[in-house]
């Protein structure tokens, strides 16, 4: 099926408190087809979008191939187009193509290692030794918390620290981690503690029986509408498949959990930004497009993320819509997430790029008033506000037929 999800079911928070959020927002707005197969597809994950995987994928490839305009080719794709384009290969574009291409920048790729955590059998889990909350008691107990003591805890620490690991390709191994995706063995590299403050975190999480948080918490998040399935939030890994379940069963919640799916780790491609491509997500030298016809989608991009990859997608669908129709490719407001995330490939320093996923620091900085500290919920819901004005203006503009009909969850399913 298309746009099959890998690494995990979740597309980030939904609220409006949240750049994610208002990345979303803006998605709906533009009528995006992977934000409404997504809304018809969630399972519950509190202020999350997460979806179940299958249906997903399912409604998308439907929508695709019930398209009368659309031909659904399944072929490798190894050389560039001539002609009208858009290259979306995903984070592992294929050899020939990524040679290609490279050699059309005549700039040097980048790549990083991403990783995809477990998953297990719901029923597998323990819940003598599990318990359901949402973090600060925000939700509806979407998650299950697996805690650990002190002592718990430090024998994983070891057990990871020492776990075997899968070899690396030889292709794969000039390539660094991606900060935002890290293996949860390198997190423990980095110190006894590294990983209780980040996806073992206990604050906000009181174990009810004892009525305090526990020294450190695994939560698994559902990955399935069915809520058989759940998924190990946090814990990307390279260990070897073997080693996952010595390792992850220390956790006492996931003594005897059913693996249905181990964690893997591969390399992920994405292009410098800033060096090459024009500002419109079209391969350029010296800022200049290459081939004005030519546009490349998707995390390869150098965004980072579900849905700014996306976001990306339907940027480009828009920058191709007018250059078929002979007009100024349009210009997203810096005050949009999307906007803000093109601003970000086009202005990044190019030595020290890195894909990028959206957040308040790429936005245009918003005037507040002097004197009054606001918080970052506040905070977002203003630069959300300020983003749905603009984006509905933008959207005004758009000489695209059906473009002013703002999105609707209520919309029908796909």
């Amino acid at each position: 099926d298309l746009a099959e999800l890998v690494c995990s079911n979740s597309l980030g928070s939904d609220s409006v408190s949240s750049p994610a959020g208002i990345l979303k927002q803006e998605l709906r707005m533009l009528g995006s087809l992977i934000m409404r197969c997504a809304d018809h597809s969630r399972v519950p994950a509190g202020k999350a979008l997460a979806v179940d995987r299958d249906l997903f994928s399912r409604f998308v490839t439907c929508e695709i191939e019930r398209c009368e305009r659309i031909n659904l080719v399944r072929e490798e794709v190894t050389a560039i187009p001539s002609g009208h384009a858009i290259i979306a290969a995903g984070p592992l574009m294929s050899g020939e193509l990524v040679r290609e291409l490279g050699d059309m920048l005549a700039e040097e790729y980048l790549s990083f290692y991403d990783a995809a955590a477990p998953i297990v059998s719901t029923e597998s889990v323990d819940m003598s030794r599990a318990y359901r909350a949402d973090r600060y008691g925000v939700g509806s107990g979407d998650y299950v918390n697996c805690p650990m003591n002190r002592e718990q805890y430090e024998a994983f620490h070891a057990a990871l620290m020492s776990g075997e690991r899968a070899p690396l390709r030889d292709f794969e191994t000039h390539a660094g981690y991606f900060e935002r995706c890290l293996p949860i063995e390198v997190m423990a590299e980095r110190g006894a503690d590294t990983m209780r403050y980040g996806p073992m975190r206990p604050v906000g999480l009181a174990d009810p029986s004892t009525g305090r948080e526990p020294y450190a918490v695994l939560q698994l998040r559902r990955d399935n509408a069915d809520g058989t399935l759940c998924n190990l939030v946090g814990f990307q890994t390279n260990l070897k498949w073997p080693e996952q379940e010595r390792v992850f069963r220390m956790i006492p919640a996931l003594e005897n959990a059913e693996f249905v799916r181990k964690g893997v780790m591969h390399r992920n491609s994405f292009v410098r930004a800033p060096k090459a491509l024009d500002g419109c997500l079209r391969p350029a030298r010296g800022g200049v497009a290459i081939r004005p016809d030519l546009f490349l989608a998707g995390q390869i991009t150098g965004v980072e993320g579900y849905v700014e990859s996306a976001a990306m997608g339907l940027a480009s669908a828009i920058f191709m819509h007018a250059v078929l129709h002979r007009r100024a490719l349009p210009r997203f407001p810096d005050t949009t997430a999307i906007g803000s995330l093109l601003r970000y490939l086009k202005e990044a320093e190019p030595s020290t790029f890195q894909p990028m996923n959206v957040n308040l620091g790429i936005f245009p900085k918003l005037e507040t008033p002097k004197g009054r500290k606001i918080s970052k919920p506040e905070r977002c819901s203003l630069y959300a506000e300020r983003s749905r004005l603009d984006m509905e203006r933008f959207i005004g503009e758009l000489p695209i037929a059906g473009s002013k009909t703002i999105y609707s969850k209520s919309q029908a399913k796909p």
